[in-house]
């Protein structure tokens, strides 16, 4: 047991190193480079997490300093953003959210939902439309 107070000496108990709630949208600092505990802290991930989205998004490749420290560009916090939002918010696999962010050349803005991408049929329209094929249904059902 001394040999594991010894080792844990100056990290806090597992319960607190969890990150905690932070407000719905923290600002990113402005900075050129931040390391992976900041980067998990703004994105409210596990250090674990980014380096396992290092290896599924080709996109997210931050630096390495010649200590081999991650070191993460504002870019790459952006993308770490995006990724989390499409995965935890959006419901995409990492397999779609990958595609997605290969799709986009700006992968950091906002998904725009298809049914609002152009102009569609009013719900004017709509009714008319079901107003019509309801009378195409009464048509056929009294022949059969």
């Amino acid at each position: 047991m001394a040999k594991v107070k010894v080792m844990l000496k100056g990290r806090k108990p597992r319960s607190s190193r969890q990150t905690q709630q932070l407000p719905f949208a923290m600002p990113i600092p402005d900075k050129l480079y931040f390391r992976i505990g900041e980067v998990s802290e703004l994105a409210q991930t596990q250090p674990y997490v980014l380096r396992y989205w290092e290896t599924e998004f080709p996109s997210l490749k931050p630096t390495k300093s010649p200590s081999g420290h991650r070191l993460y560009r504002r870019q790459d916090v952006e993308m770490v953003l995006e990724i989390k939002r499409l995965l935890y918010e959006e419901g995409f696999t990492i397999e779609g959210a990958r595609k997605y962010l290969a799709g986009n050349s700006n992968p950091t803005a906002e998904a725009k939902p298809k049914a609002s991408a152009g102009p569609g049929p009013d719900h004017a329209q709509i009714k008319a439309i079901k107003r019509e094929l309801e009378g195409i249904l009464t048509i056929v059902s009294r022949r059969c």
